[in-house]
């Protein structure tokens, strides 16, 4: 069984108006089920085919020219190349969704398509499955901890999985073909330890030369494969926010990674009794929350900004929503009783900012409100779109 996925009606409103659709997410996050799905019609051709790259290098015109009603072409950064010859069809030729575009590779950063499909294309990110989804899937796990360690990729829901059926082999193929494809990394063991030190460091402040330090490379080579991690969707950093504030404002980021399945993995967390006890719980659910926020941004194609916000006394709030002017402070806490010190943040925030919003916290306990902040359950957290769209 397929899953609905919140960005569709997005795909289909750019499909009547734009030539080319591209959609760009991490490995295995649905995006050559939904373009089958919408574009039923459309011949399909996955690029990661040497031999189908082979034959198309021989005239690629004739080869667009032969799909007059529509194409989609799978894993199109494995022939940038192609991205020329479909602008030059479409300024001739042009018809809605023509070409339908995937990648698992961030093409935003590609200087390719900025280059060859500026205008011409709506481009999508699709990462795995949101809470939303799973819930209107009637997918979601019983508890957080379970949800957690489960992780949101479709195929654990779509074929049954259990975690240890995906994430090692994901992992292993992550390794083994994108980062060797994309970076030409020699020592694929120090990549490997570098994503489980990166894990333990989730939800914390990024220090790249601590982090060097302790895989024994460079802090160069460090930023290098932070970069490759979010061009391939594995883990992103979120900025903080320190407009108007001074000195006292930390302006390191902090990092967290798209999928809690595959973070508790790299953890070597294989239970929920283990997560549940874990030290890093905490900054887990912290994960499983930001990254869904994240979900809602590009489901929706949201222009509002995610950031965090610390001063150098440790004082913090989670996540802000920036949506134009207004920012919605929201903290996020693991617990399923309110306590009053997941306030403190909030007023500190409060005492340093005019123009004050509703603040929110988002936890495993009941709805409520308490004075300016009301209290979310955790899945609940689409309440938000009104806040970000």
């Amino acid at each position: 069984m397929n899953i609905k996925r919140d960005i569709e009606s997005q795909i289909k409103k750019a499909s009547k108006k734009i030539g080319v659709i591209t959609i760009v997410g991490p490995r295995q996050s649905g995006k050559t089920t939904i373009a089958k799905e919408l574009f039923p019609d459309h011949k399909y051709y996955n690029l990661e085919d040497i031999r189908l790259r082979d034959r198309i290098s021989q005239d690629p015109k004739q080869f667009l020219d032969n799909h007059e009603s529509g194409i989609i072409l799978d894993e199109v950064q494995k022939y940038p190349g192609l991205l020329s010859y479909i602008q030059i069809k479409i300024d001739e030729d042009f018809m809605p969704a023509r070409f339908i575009l995937t990648g698992s590779e961030n093409l935003l950063l590609s200087e390719k398509i900025s280059q060859s499909l500026a205008g011409r294309t709506s481009i999508f990110q699709l990462l795995p499955l949101s809470i939303n989804e799973l819930i209107n899937s009637n997918y979601l796990k019983e508890n957080y901890l379970e949800q957690i360690l489960f992780g949101f990729y479709p195929r654990i829901y779509s074929q049954n999985l259990q975690p240890s059926d995906l994430y090692p082999d994901y992992v292993t193929t992550y390794i083994e073909r994108d980062v060797r494809q994309v970076k030409n990394i020699g020592d694929l063991t120090n990549f490997q330890r570098f994503l489980q030190l990166l894990a333990g460091r989730t939800g914390q402040l990024l220090n790249l030369s601590s982090l060097a330090s302790d895989v024994g490379v460079t802090y160069k080579t460090i930023e290098s494969w932070i970069s490759l991690l979010e061009a391939t969707y594995i883990a992103f950093r979120l900025q903080p926010y320190y407009k108007n504030f001074g000195k006292r404002i930390i302006k390191s980021p902090k990092v967290y990674f798209y999928d809690t399945g595959l973070l508790c993995y790299l953890l070597g967390i294989d239970s929920v009794k283990e997560l549940s006890t874990h030290s890093a719980i905490g900054a887990i659910y912290e994960n499983l929350i930001v990254t869904d926020f994240k979900k809602q941004l590009f489901n929706t194609r949201s222009s509002s900004k995610l950031y965090f916000w610390r001063d150098s006394e440790k004082n913090e709030i989670d996540l802000l929503i920036k949506n134009a002017d207004i920012l919605y402070p929201i903290e996020i806490k693991a617990g399923s009783s309110f306590n009053s010190d997941y306030l403190k943040g909030i007023k500190v925030w409060d005492s340093l900012h005019q123009e004050k919003s509703l603040s929110h916290i988002v936890y495993n306990g009941e709805n409520d409100k308490i004075s300016n902040t009301k209290l979310i359950n955790w899945v609940e957290i689409n309440e938000f779109t009104d806040l970000i769209s």
